[in-house]
């Protein structure tokens, strides 16, 4: 029995096929275009619902598409936004910081011509101790730029403390109002002399300690105190506070008082070193 051979049509006829149908459609609705009126309302009435509905589906979907390439654009918008604000507060913060520096350097302008007798150096505060305050700090500067052990330290409108370390490119200060730190000082409009004690605990209310003051000195708050002539290791008028709170000593031989610091002990950044130390009295050659 012989098998039955299978129709094999190629889809290229098939294409030919279908256009050719198509091209006699349209010349038959154009033939006969009054008589298939009825048709083409009978297959609108069908379609154009159809139509219409795609066209609101398709609507849609456009109107989405917008809307979430509309996000998109806003999100990327958005984030190129917050790159420019972190940028414009980096370089803010950067400028703040140029104008705090500045104000810093002339501060130290302001300090150096105040003692122009002076020879000094600028050094910069590069670490402190566990404190709030600078009771004991580390300069950039050392022996390698002619700083030596005894070299009085500035900052802000007066003194700040005295150099007790140096070493090669660094130095050690320890400041006035350390518990270890005595200053010989003296009223400068009286000249009566006084000793500044530190104290760290009073440095919380803003304040350290005067004591051994004449119980005749004429003196009132809001005197100057300056470094002493008979300092060992300051040298003299260097402006170290104001004095305040002033009473009687128990023994009524001498008075004590409290003093406010010139220097702003909580913030300090920028000092001068005077870089020439107190020479101590020289001692009379014994005669023969």
């Amino acid at each position: 029995m012989k098998r039955r051979k299978k129709l094999h049509i190629k889809p290229k006829h098939i294409l030919i096929t279908g256009i050719v149908f198509c091209i006699i459609l349209i010349g038959i609705s154009f033939r006969y275009e009054e008589q298939l009126a009825p048709v083409r309302a009978a297959v609108g009435t069908v379609f154009t619902p159809m139509q219409k509905g795609i066209n609101i589906v398709g609507s849609f979907i456009s109107d989405k598409t917008d809307t979430f390439r509309n996000i998109n654009d806003l999100l990327e918008e958005n984030e190129t936004l917050k790159e420019q604000i972190n940028v414009l507060t980096y370089e803010n913060k950067m400028l703040l910081q140029d104008k705090y520096e500045l104000d810093g350097l002339r501060d130290l302008y302001e300090l150096d011509k105040k003692y122009l007798d002076y020879p000094k150096v600028a050094a910069r505060v590069i670490s402190k101790d566990t404190s709030n305050w600078y009771s004991v700090f580390t300069i950039d500067k050392g022996t390698k730029d002619g700083l030596m052990k005894d070299m009085n330290v500035l900052a802000g409108n007066g003194l700040v403390g005295i150099i007790t370390e140096a070493n090669y490119n660094y130095s050690v200060v320890r400041s006035i109002i350390d518990d270890k730190s005595y200053v010989s000082a003296m009223f400068l409009k009286t000249s009566d002399t006084c000793m500044i004690q530190g104290d760290l605990k009073l440095m919380d209310s803003g304040k350290i300690r005067v004591q051994l003051i004449s119980k005749d000195a004429e003196i009132s708050d809001g005197y100057e105190i300056v470094t002493s002539h008979i300092s060992p290791n300051f040298l003299q008028g260097i402006l170290i506070g104001y004095v305040s709170d002033i009473e009687l000593d128990s023994s009524n031989m001498t008075k004590s008082a409290y003093l406010t610091p010139a220097v702003d002990f909580e913030h300090l950044e920028e000092v001068l070193i005077i870089t020439e130390i107190k020479e101590p009295p020289l001692k009379e050659a014994p005669t023969e």
